[in-house]
């Protein structure tokens, strides 16, 4: 697939090298992305991804050197690179070029990668309980899309998909759930729609927020609260929504088959339809 870079005042095609062996992210994590979409000629959202983005570069410590409004301007210009239409990964992207421990805020720098990767659609996905759990504010810097908290989500990952499901579902450290792997989650119960209430240990993802306003606009109750395990287990639906999928459902928890009802269709045709309304 197609993949274009923006670095250094200039755009690039293909896989850019960013970074250096003596670079402080690339042996000391400091680094940190977000994630937007661009499909069917829409940028749903594209505004508060780049204002996450430099969020999370000053929670950890970063001095951005270009503003939100700049990142988004250059992800319009990349979006019109591509085919009218193309269903596109845009990531900004912040690291720290110098410094050790002792790290060096002026040294940030910035990147933006636009990749053309397609939606997953609505198969949907089987899932999980998984043992890894999420950390919490004091462990980790979970205020961030910081790259340093993916890899306990990919081992999640790895170890549900060696068991023969696709996804997992992580728990934070009280033992309530947190999220997939890579993405938010819901439940209905009974026609009530569910998700955990954000508690500081993973992302109120962007599209989880867009997702929530539309289904109380179309009338539909909503609970932000403590979500156990034995509530997903239970679960009449489960589904998540994230950046790089929008809306899926899940239609398997461990032995469970289940269904893609009737609110996890509601939720995508909402978030698909307001989608449309936000062009390029």
């Amino acid at each position: 697939m197609r993949t274009i870079t923006y670095l250094d005042g200039a755009w690039s095609e293909g896989n850019t090298p960013l970074m250096g062996a003596t670079t402080q992210s690339a042996w000391l994590g400091h680094s940190v992305f977000d994630g937007a979409r661009s499909f069917g000629g829409a940028a749903p959202d594209l505004q508060k991804h780049c204002q996450r983005a430099i969020r999370s570069a000053e929670v950890m410590a970063m001095k951005p050197p270009v503003s939100a409004q700049e990142i988004e301007a250059l992800a319009r210009e990349g979006i019109a690179k591509f085919e009218a239409g193309a269903e596109l990964y845009i990531r900004p992207m912040f690291w720290l070029e110098t410094g050790m421990m002792v790290i060096a805020p002026e040294a940030t720098r910035f990147a933006l990668v636009i990749q053309e990767i397609p939606l997953p659609g609505d198969k949907g996905f089987s899932a999980t309980l998984s043992a890894h759990r999420r950390p919490t504010p004091e462990q980790a810097p979970t205020a961030a899309k910081a790259s340093c908290l993916y890899p306990q989500a990919t081992l999640a990952l790895r170890a549900a998909m060696e068991k023969g499901f696709e996804n997992a579902v992580m728990c934070d450290l009280a033992g309530n759930v947190a999220e997939f792997t890579g993405s938010n989650i819901f439940i209905a119960k009974n026609g009530v729609v569910s998700t955990p209430v954000p508690n500081g240990c993973f992302l109120n993802g962007i599209t989880r927020q867009r997702v929530v306003a539309l289904l109380r606009e179309a009338g539909i109750e909503v609970q932000e609260r403590a979500v156990t395990p034995a509530d997903v287990a239970d679960a009449d639906e489960i589904f998540s929504t994230g950046n790089y999928a929008k809306v899926q459902p899940v239609t398997r928890y461990e032995q469970r088959d289940l269904q893609a009802g009737p609110m996890y269709r509601k939720a995508r045709e909402l978030y698909f339809g307001w989608a449309k309304t936000q062009p390029v």
